[in-house]
């Protein structure tokens, strides 16, 4: 048989047939959003880690730095809070992030505060004193200080960034005080200058119709199909 007439596998045995069309309440679809290319796209984008898991790939070593949120009241639901406790060589517990937060904290304007956990930098978009959610504009404002961050000590990368979407605390609201899309996230974070792996929210995984990239900026073809084109 012709290579090119040759039937791709996922799975050894019956592991195709078994996996077909299995009916799952938690899966996305992961969209290809280019053709096959001959040279890498050197452009800046975001990876978007669907199916991979922060805690271990931050446990594992994979990342240099990581990008979450903080506040000055209390973080102990927080991401940052269970990278601490899981790395047995960090210096940092919840109450002591708090208490130095909290010493960092401005009272209108989003900071950046840098946690040494050993292995990993958590670099903490901290909430300003005077609101309970994060804006976009904090969102915005935070990254392009992460960015410059990233671009003046390059062994801060890889870097891995939440998505700020779904959170217990320090919850992301936009302009009308509702959570914005995964998109807006996104375009934030790249518009600010960051580049990096996103880690989309739990319950992403319940929007089981809806087709996903692996990366941002997205294909032309999204905003075809929103302007009526195919």
């Amino acid at each position: 048989m012709p290579r090119s007439a040759e039937i791709m596998r996922i799975y050894d045995g019956e592991g195709d047939r078994l996996m077909e069309n299995r009916d799952a309440s938690e899966k996305v679809i992961l969209l290809p959003d280019t053709s096959e290319m001959k040279t890498p796209d050197s452009r800046p984008k975001l990876r978007i880690m669907w199916g991979q898991h922060l805690l271990e790939d931050v446990l594992d070593g994979r990342y240099a730095s990581l990008v979450c949120g903080v506040n000055a009241q209390d973080n102990s639901r927080g991401i940052i809070a269970q990278v601490s406790a899981l790395l047995r060589t960090s210096q940092w517990d919840h109450a002591g992030i708090t208490q130095h937060a909290r010493r960092l904290v401005q009272k209108n304007t989003v900071s950046v505060v840098k946690f040494d956990l050993d292995t990993v930098e958590v670099l903490g978009l901290l909430r300003p004193s005077s609101r309970e959610e994060l804006s976009l504009e904090d969102l915005a404002v935070g990254f392009g200080i992460v960015a410059q961050m990233i671009s003046r000590k390059p062994q801060r990368r890889p870097s891995a960034s939440v998505s700020f979407l779904g959170a217990q605390v320090n919850r992301l609201v936009n302009e009308h005080g509702a959570e914005p899309s995964f998109e807006t996230v996104l375009r934030t974070m790249h518009t600010a200058g960051y580049e990096g792996d996103v880690y989309p929210a739990v319950g992403m995984w319940r929007l089981t119709n809806t087709g996903v990239f692996g990366r941002y900026p997205f294909p032309a073809s999204l905003e075809s199909m929103r302007q009526g084109g195919f």
